[in-house]
């Protein structure tokens, strides 16, 4: 199976408490290399419950990528409101696990959250923020269509800066 074939058995999952387990296996050093490294426990548990509350609000949302059939967890995906040069924005990010790394499953994914953001009618752009060292989060961008904005500094997480380069995907084309 060629790795279009297999993106096309990915489901975004909304996040739920169980899904705690999930989020420390992103947390592995090859899952954060480009986003500062591990967190600590209480770091992960105060993730989960802001990944949670995002249920509650309108703002946001995170998901597990589940591989169909049989509903194995490849992935993380979501939304979420930033400020980002002073305005709201709408920003996405994204984690395949190592073994499922090239496959589509990500372009899938990032295709469902712009659906979803597009939906909501809330933004009229999608932003990511990949490292600009990160070839594969960058590719994603690039195959979806999205905007290239240049380099910038981006916190993330809270007190650790990097270098990234800034995307954006219109949501609403020829607004």
């Amino acid at each position: 199976m060629t790795g279009k074939e297999e993106s096309n058995r990915i489901d975004t999952v909304p996040w739920t408490e169980n899904d705690l387990e999930l989020l420390r296996l992103s947390n592995a050093p090859e899952m954060v290399e480009h986003l500062g490294g591990p967190e600590t426990e209480e770091q992960l548990q105060s993730r989960h419950r802001r990944y949670l509350a995002l249920n509650e609000r309108d703002d946001g949302q995170m998901y597990s990528i589940v591989l169909q059939p049989g509903g194995e967890a490849v992935g993380t995906t979501g939304y979420w409101e930033n400020v980002w040069q002073g305005e709201t924005i709408c920003e996405t990010g994204w984690g395949i696990f190592p073994s499922y790394q090239g496959r589509g499953f990500a372009t899938a994914a990032v295709r469902a959250v712009i659906d979803r953001v597009r939906e909501t009618g809330r933004h009229r752009y999608l932003h990511a923020f990949p490292s600009t060292d990160n070839p594969a989060s960058n590719a994603v961008c690039r195959k979806l269509g999205f905007e290239p904005l240049g380099e910038t500094k981006f916190e993330y997480p809270k007190g650790s800066w990097m270098r990234c380069n800034a995307w954006r995907f219109d949501l609403k084309p020829g607004m």
